[in-house]
């Protein structure tokens, strides 16, 4: 037989098992965008880098999967 005791106590359980996955995927989604910004950083500043170095347009965007007028933007 179930108590009302019971009953209080598989609700807070559950509620903080909600809670810890709730927080677990939130953290997992910020982990996952700052590396995709990280990583778009990152060939922004290797696109600079070649722009700089005087490597044409076309070919720096091959090389760094950005279109022509991203690269040409930074």
């Amino acid at each position: 037989m179930t108590t009302q005791r019971d009953i209080r106590n598989q609700i807070a359980y559950a509620r903080k098992e909600g809670v810890a996955e709730g927080i677990a995927q939130g953290i997992a989604k910020g982990e996952a965008r700052g590396r995709a910004e990280g990583a778009s950083a990152r060939t922004d500043e290797i696109a600079r880098n070649f722009k700089a170095m005087g490597i044409p347009l076309d070919q720096i965007a091959q090389a760094t999967g950005l279109s022509q007028e991203q690269v040409q933007e930074l």
